[in-house]
């Protein structure tokens, strides 16, 4: 007799309705047993409990020591890391933050840096990590705009601190306490002034170890507070909270195939949507970090060849920095394991990731914005790619490529109706469009701006891309850079990537330029390597050649403007392409 008869015979099957109502059972609600807030704060209460004395941070002057052997002058361990961020929290709390109060840190990647992102949560505080290049006056509206209760600020950016303080008090308004960041090393140190009335070591010393942490109540509590690089206006305040903070950092951590005890070198500003939720994605996995305070090419290449780094992240900007180095700083590699990295910020030139493949390097494309906790698309690697030449190799890694595990959708609608997918062939350009629990709260304080980026239940990214037959999205332009030329799109990043084709260019941004006949064309901005001079062989007729040479001719630029000055950007390596659309306007 088969099992079906048998149930038929002796059971009564349940009504649906009664399962249903007995699945809803009071006995089976949530309850502190079988439910908890996702936060990442409990990521360092394991890994200090289970590995206490292993490297949680390592410190140095890094361009001091280029090829030295020495043990780093700042060491950390995670019991060590554990207790400082618990001490913090009490001190905060001591200073009157309650929960949802904001502590802002205005500093470089120091080991302070990494405490904060684990002491201000574990206070019931929201942080609110500043853009160390900001001016005075904009840090001064985010701390009134996010109503900042406490300031840590790094005592070598101390004419911004007290910029921002007097700006705030002209307007009668309350300034957040200053406690000032003294970096632990003296070559570094020597260089800031007071600000504050206490320093974060004494802050520190006068915590607590047994503080009892203020976990979240809800995981859906504010986490952080980013604000966007404000190039059309204000910056907007993206609010995180603890659930995207925590699974975010885990899908980093998939995504990077992290094993544990990682060493991470921080070329990637912290202050960057939470360094892209890395302070705890490290430390979920139990490694070092490496902390850098200044992103150049001898404090990188030094870092990586004494402390063998594994692992880092950065914007391409920082990429065709490493590609371009000196000799001796390359030598710093030999006998240093493959280091893996992780790029986002701008769609890197194909031919800065075939420059950091030759180096060794393995680089990995991702995706992402500050409303979206960081990267959230990355560009896996397939097996059947390996046998594809450098060039096609390095064509698809600057593909965006699929969603996080965690990500719960991402489309690529039309941009005359938004509901309907583009198709995969490569070509249709469409809006990149995000869903999930690692998407932001919304903007602070901000509802319109809040309900137009989540319109039709997608956050729209504003980034136009194609979809490829394999799946994979590839980013053309942002909407607002899409160059319509006689009714044809150009992207500026195809464009771009032509220009980084050039022997001699070091760096190109493209954007559109006013023309009575085709509306707009593109204009070109070039920064020369180093040797290469601008008319000895290299001009503008040189350049537009070039790119005609590898592209549809009404696609290459018109002008070339030689900028040896640099092309300007942002903290995080992004070009500020509205500071050159102003001056192609203006030629």
């Amino acid at each position: 007799m088969s099992l079906g008869r048998l149930v038929g015979r002796h059971a009564k099957t349940p009504h649906v309705a009664t399962l249903s109502v007995a699945r809803h059972a009071s006995f089976l609600a949530r309850r502190a047993a079988n439910h908890a807030a996702l936060t990442p704060l409990t990521f360092l209460q394991r890994t200090a409990a289970v590995w206490p004395t292993y490297t949680s941070i390592v410190y140095d002057d890094w361009k001091a020591r280029l090829g030295s052997s020495d043990p780093p002058a700042y060491v950390q361990t995670y019991s060590q890391t554990a207790e400082r961020a618990t001490r913090l929290a009490s001190a905060l709390v001591q200073l009157g933050i309650a929960r949802g109060d904001t502590v802002a840190i205005l500093s470089p990647n120091t080991p302070a840096f990494v405490e904060a992102h684990h002491g201000v949560n574990a206070a019931g505080g929201v942080i609110n990590p500043l853009n160390t290049r900001l001016d005075a006056a904009t840090v001064a509206y985010i701390l009134e705009h996010c109503e900042a209760k406490v300031l840590l600020a790094d005592t070598a950016l101390a004419d911004t601190t007290r910029g921002a303080l007097a700006l705030l008090e002209k307007k009668g308004l309350a300034a957040p306490t200053v406690v000032d960041l003294v970096d632990p090393i003296p070559s570094h140190a020597a260089c800031g002034e007071r600000v504050g009335g206490t320093t974060y070591e004494e802050l520190v010393e006068g915590g607590a170890p047994d503080f009892a942490w203020r976990l979240p109540e809800d995981e859906w509590d504010d986490q952080a507070v980013n604000y966007t690089s404000g190039t059309t206006g204000r910056p907007k305040g993206v609010l995180y909270h603890h659930r995207g903070a925590a699974l975010n950092a885990i899908n980093n951590a998939l995504v990077f195939g992290l094993e544990m005890h990682p060493t991470y070198l921080w070329t990637l500003p912290m202050f960057h949507c939470n360094g892209w939720c890395f302070p705890y994605t490290i430390t979920l996995q139990a490694g070092v970090h490496v902390c850098l305070r200044s992103t150049d090419a001898t404090s990188i290449f030094s870092a990586i060849g004494s402390q063998r780094v594994s692992h880092m992240c950065g914007a391409p900007v920082v990429a065709n920095m490493m590609v371009h180095a000196t000799a001796e700083e390359h030598a710093q590699l030999d006998g240093a394991p493959t280091v893996k990295m992780m790029t986002a910020g701008a769609p890197p030139p194909a031919a800065v990731l075939e420059g950091m493949e030759t180096l060794g390097f393995d680089v990995m494309h991702s995706y992402g914005l500050t409303e979206v906790y960081g990267p959230a698309v990355s560009c896996p690697w397939q097996s059947q790619w390996d046998a594809l030449p450098a060039d096609a190799r390095a064509e698809i890694k600057a593909q965006q490529g699929v969603k996080y595990p965690l990500l719960e959708g991402m489309r690529v609608g039309r941009v005359d109706d938004l509901s309907t997918d583009v198709p995969a062939d490569g070509e249709s350009m469409g809006e990149i469009l995000l869903k999930g629990n690692v998407v932001m709260k919304g903007y602070l304080k901000d509802e319109a701006a809040t309900e137009a980026a989540f319109a039709d239940g997608w956050f729209r990214s504003g980034d136009l891309a194609v979809v490829h037959p394999s799946g994979y999205a590839e980013i053309k332009d942002r909407a607002k850079d899409i160059i319509i030329s006689g009714g044809e799109n150009i992207s500026t990043v195809e464009v771009e990537s032509s220009l980084y084709r050039h022997a001699a260019v070091l760096e190109a941004s493209v954007v559109a330029r006013p023309d009575e006949k085709w509306g707009e064309v593109p204009c070109a901005f070039v920064v020369l390597k180093e040797g290469e001079r601008w008319g000895d062989g290299v001009d503008e007729a040189a350049i537009i050649a070039h790119c005609r040479a590898q592209m549809a001719h009404f696609k290459a630029p018109k002008h070339v403007v030689h900028l040896p000055e640099g092309l300007p950007k942002t903290s995080t390596g992004k070009v500020q392409k509205f500071e050159l659309r102003e001056r192609a306007r203006a030629m």
